[in-house]
């Protein structure tokens, strides 16, 4: 019995590392954000049933809004592109390497999106969510929109606050 628990695991590690190998830390970036656009889906079908509200005419609502949210990441992906051809075109030398940083930024905002929607859809099935957890949830969207437009050469919201009389 130990012997085939060992096998597994190590079938288990294997796949993963080739997985891994193949994608990159980039891939399982998308693997999560496809993983959390369904389980938001289904816990959004889940509490909307709970209600007795769900319809198909919703369902396609979903989905399409999940549509739209592939479109959105297939055009991020081009900093991508922009990064290959960068890196693979000898006329066009920067000072830096650039590797692409829109797409992993707008997959990381549309995670903490689909786990606040999840959180939101668990409170709708009836289960109790934490507060903080909405609230950390937040932060860590605020945080990601401020990358964002960090890199879109944007002041982030924060530095718009004023902290002790002082605007920073």
């Amino acid at each position: 019995m130990e012997s085939n628990l060992s096998r597994f695991k190590l079938w288990i590690t294997g796949i993963l590392g080739l997985l891994t190998a193949f994608w990159g830390w980039l891939g399982w970036l998308a693997a999560g954000w496809i993983a959390a656009m369904a389980m938001d889906y289904i816990t959004g079908s889940l509490a909307a049933a709970k209600k007795g509200a769900w319809s198909s005419a919703s369902a396609r609502e979903g989905i399409w809004h999940k549509a739209g949210m592939i479109v959105v990441v297939v055009a991020a992906g081009a900093d991508l592109l922009i990064s290959v051809l960068l890196a693979n075109l000898p006329l066009v030398e920067l000072p830096v390497a650039y590797t692409g940083m829109v797409c992993p930024v707008v997959l990381v905002w549309y995670i903490i999106t689909e786990l606040g929607s999840m959180a939101e859809n668990a409170a709708g099935m009836g289960s109790d969510v934490p507060p903080w957890l909405l609230r950390l949830l937040a932060v860590g969207k605020n945080a990601i929109d401020d990358a964002g437009e960090a890199i879109a050469g944007e002041i982030p919201h924060e530095a718009h606050k004023i902290q002790g009389g002082v605007q920073r």
